[in-house]
């Protein structure tokens, strides 16, 4: 019987499309401006219009086959979508210099690279007629059986393949750092990324999408589910790679807020600080269970408790995740519970085979059908 349900946010309540939108346009910012690689400085601007959005979008991540590729291998977090993306292209960028540079591209990766080093990348790389091209992600990433974060390892056997240069740079370090603080300047804007990342704007003139949250149902049938599960006894949290502000104002903007105790609603800023809190350890984002054990131990559960949880967990038939991506699912079956589908995200109805053959213990149209199978 199930007594606990945990939400992932993001395909479930409330839409992505502005995540997908702010991390193309971190993507493209850092290839083309001149705070980063500079390859079409006189392209750039911070306020491009719905139209202009979507060509860019549909370019860096060819009609989002990227981003379906990537959430196919597990991975989850839009961050991770970014320094992927990114980092291919810069190192087909250098493949295109290499017989010529290839002392300054073996320096280049032989230490963390950041925004220092894109900048004198990128003043090498003007003096060469050097091309981007999107539609190879795919095909050189299918090559590899890589999943989750192993993904970013193959970066690593990449540039061993294209370069004929070792190195083991390509991990989750600086240039993930500053991948992460491009997107918070597009997702938040000025007025908060400060409060975000902890550091002010490289590129002011950025609005944000924060105002502009788009949720998967009508907001007061949403809340009403909320109302329901806590009336008739359920416990509810929030697992999500969104971080805090991200996740919080808009909560409160909607009036959801109020439906949870906020000590269960556990975001990106959990997974960050419980990172640097055991440096040793890997990735702690989804698919790593991390995110829900925190979400039913509470906040202020110290994080060594919640690595060290036995698992599958003993009462793991008790509680259902409900979720919209591969990541979910991998998280729900490392910790032995239920796993409910929602058809709201990136691949719509389209990922019904895909939940399907990884069976999921229940498929639904929407959140609002959560009711139905209670």
């Amino acid at each position: 019987m199930i007594k606990t349900i945990l939400f992932d946010v993001d395909g479930v309540l409330l839409s992505e499309e502005h995540y997908f939108d702010a991390s193309a346009l971190t993507v493209w910012e850092m290839l083309i401006s001149s705070n980063y690689l500079g390859l079409e400085p006189e392209q750039f601007v911070t306020d491009y219009n719905e139209e202009q959005i979507k060509e860019i979008r549909e370019l860096v991540f060819e009609n989002d086959k990227v981003l379906k590729f990537m959430k196919s291998r597990g991975l989850n977090a839009n961050w991770d979508m970014i320094y992927l993306s990114f980092c291919h292209q810069l190192i087909y960028l250098l493949s295109q210099i290499n017989d010529t540079e290839y002392e300054k591209i073996n320096n280049w990766c032989q230490a963390p690279i950041t925004r220092e080093t894109l900048l004198e990348i990128g003043q090498v790389l003007s003096r060469y007629p050097v091309k981007l091209d999107f539609r190879l992600f795919v095909g050189e990433f299918a090559r590899s059986e890589a999943t989750k974060q192993e993904l970013f390892s193959y970066l690593n056997e990449l540039v061993s393949e294209k370069l004929g240069v070792e190195t083991t740079i390509f991990k989750k370090g600086e240039l993930w750092s500053v991948c992460e603080h491009v997107s918070q300047e597009w997702y938040v804007g000025d007025e908060h990324v400060l409060a975000s990342t902890g550091r002010p704007s490289v590129q002011k003139g950025k609005k944000g999408f924060l105002a502009n949250e788009t949720t998967l149902a009508p907001k007061q049938e949403i809340d009403e589910l909320f109302q329901f599960l806590n009336a008739e006894g359920f416990t509810i949290g929030i697992g999500t790679g969104r971080p805090e502000l991200e996740t919080i104002q808009p909560f409160q903007h909607l009036d959801w807020l109020k439906q949870f105790d906020e000590k269960r609603i556990i975001t990106a800023d959990e997974v960050l600080k419980a990172e640097k809190e055991l440096p040793e350890r890997k990735s702690l984002s989804k698919p790593h269970p991390f995110t829900y054990i925190m979400g039913l131990l509470g906040k202020d559960a110290p994080v060594k408790e919640c690595l060290n949880t036995s698992l599958p967990l003993e009462n793991a038939e008790t509680i259902l995740v409900v979720g919209d991506s591969l990541a979910d699912l991998l998280a729900a079956r490392q910790l032995g519970c239920q796993f409910a589908a929602v058809l709201t995200g990136l691949s719509g109805k389209d990922a019904r085979s895909d939940f399907e053959k990884h069976e999921a213990d229940y498929i639904l149209d929407t959140v609002l059908d959560l009711k139905g199978i209670l």
